[in-house]
C-alpha cells in the first residue's frame, strides 16, 4: 500500500532504523561504512537513538494521541506501540552497561525489526483506512 504523504516521513525513517537493526543482530555480516566491533556498534546505536530514533518515537506518539478515539483497533495498537517504545528505549539505554552486550544488541535488533514491521504492516494501513482527509492533514502538520 502506498503511504499517504501525511505519514510517509515516518515510513521513510524506518529504513535507516531497519539497517541499524540488521547491524545489531548476532553474527551480522560486516556492512561497508558501518561499525564492525561491538563497542563501535553500541556507540553507533546510541548515537542513532539520541539523534533520530528518540524523536521518531515521540512523533509517533504525538500522532497516536492526535488520532486517539478514531477506531478501537487503532487505540489498542497505540497502547502496544507506546509500550514497545518504552521497552526499546530501555534496551538502547542499557547497551553501555549490559553484561552480555551482544545478546542485548540482538534482542534490541529483533524487537526493533518486529516493531517497525507492526507499524508498517498494521498501524499505518489502519491510519490510512480510518482517518479522514482532515485528520491526515493534521497528522501531516504535526510531522512537518
Amino acid at each position: 500500500m502506498k503511504r499517504d504523504e501525511a505519514i510517509a516521513p515516518l515510513s521513510r525513517e524506518h529504513h535507516s532504523t531497519l539497517i541499524l537493526a540488521q547491524l545489531l543482530k548476532l553474527h551480522a555480516p560486516v556492512y561497508n561504512g558501518l561499525p564492525a566491533s561491538v563497542a563501535d556498534k553500541i556507540t553507533y546505536a546510541r548515537e542513532q537513538f539520541n539523534s533520530t530514533i528518540q524523536h521518531h518515537f515521540q512523533q509517533e506518539e504525538n500522532m497516536l494521541e492526535l488520532t486517539k478515539g478514531i477506531n478501537t483497533e487503532m487505540d489498542t495498537l497505540a497502547g502496544e506501540i507506546k509500550n514497545e517504545h518504552r521497552q526499546l528505549t530501555a534496551l538502547f539505554n542499557s547497551l553501555d552497561t549490559a553484561t552480555d552486550p551482544e545478546k542485548t544488541m540482538d534482542t534490541l535488533a529483533n524487537m526493533l525489526q518486529d516493531h517497525i514491521r507492526k507499524e508498517e504492516r498494521v498501524l499505518f494501513p489502519l491510519l490510512q483506512q480510518h482517518c479522514t482527509e482532515d485528520q491526515l492533514q493534521q497528522v501531516h502538520k504535526l510531522l512537518h
